[in-house]
């Protein structure tokens, strides 16, 4: 049965590749794609070949995000990421040593999105912890909303993927715990006598609903959970009060 190609936005594209070529250049091979069904043409000549090389591994990747989110990791196969990526099977494996190696590189490039995304959003918080979690949540919630078949891949699939892409699993979970625990020391005024271990649960718990509505394709009203996950977040390091205004605020 015929699958769609993926397409990319020029945004997508520089974004991921980079700033090493012009964004004309950049242009100039998204309309050699899409005038030829979302397949470079054969032979062709306009384009720097490292720009190709770099378009063809972000299809493969977005690929393999779309792959594994709509059939699993475990059915998921090399012909159905070079299906839906438009390339060969030559140039996949030019990039890739096998599925799980493309897994791996799709999970790793979607994990350090994911930080720098509620990274950047975490810091519109200022001093004030409280603002700095809010804002971190919406940007987590937005990013799954909005991309499910990337966080399907880092939240679901990567449980059922090999032992390696389980350990950066939780390498990714343990660094927003640190995050929220060196957050709280930082800038409450009484210093939590919770110890790193409730940041982890609680990482944990917002994992543990991600995941459920994930596997159920529940996500498009992900942000409406913004005020329960705020007090789940705020109950124990600020007690039912603090919880209960962070959870009132719109």
């Amino acid at each position: 049965m015929p699958v769609d190609r993926i397409q990319l936005s020029q945004e997508t594209l520089l974004a991921a590749i980079g700033d090493d070529w012009p964004p004309e250049q950049v242009e100039a091979a998204l309309e050699l794609l899409a005038n030829s069904s979302g397949k470079f043409p054969s032979g062709v000549r306009k384009l720097p070949p490292d720009l190709v090389r770099a378009i063809q591994r972000e299809r493969l990747i977005v690929a393999m995000l779309n792959a594994a989110a709509e059939l699993g990791y475990l059915e998921t196969n090399v012909q159905d990421v070079i299906d839906r990526a438009g390339v060969s099977r030559p140039t996949f494996y030019e990039h890739f040593s096998n599925k799980e190696d493309c897994f791996l590189a799709a999970f790793d490039t979607s994990a350090e999105r994911l930080r720098k995304t509620v990274e950047a959003a975490v810091r519109k918080g200022g001093d004030v912890w409280r603002d700095r979690v809010r804002f971190g949540l919406e940007a987590l919630l937005r990013f799954v909303s909005r991309e499910p078949d990337t966080a399907r891949t880092l939240v679901v699939e990567a449980r059922a993927a090999s032992e390696t892409a389980v350990r950066r699993r939780v390498a990714l979970l343990d660094d927003f715990a640190r995050c929220l625990d060196g957050a709280a020391r930082e800038l409450l005024p009484t210093p939590p006598s919770e110890t790193a271990v409730t940041a982890a649960g609680i990482v944990g718990g917002v994992e543990s609903l991600l995941y459920s509505r994930l596997c159920k394709q529940e996500h498009d009203q992900l942000e409406t959970l913004l005020p329960s996950l705020m007090y789940f977040v705020v109950l124990p390091y600020e007690g039912h009060e603090a919880a209960g205004e962070a959870f009132a605020v719109n």
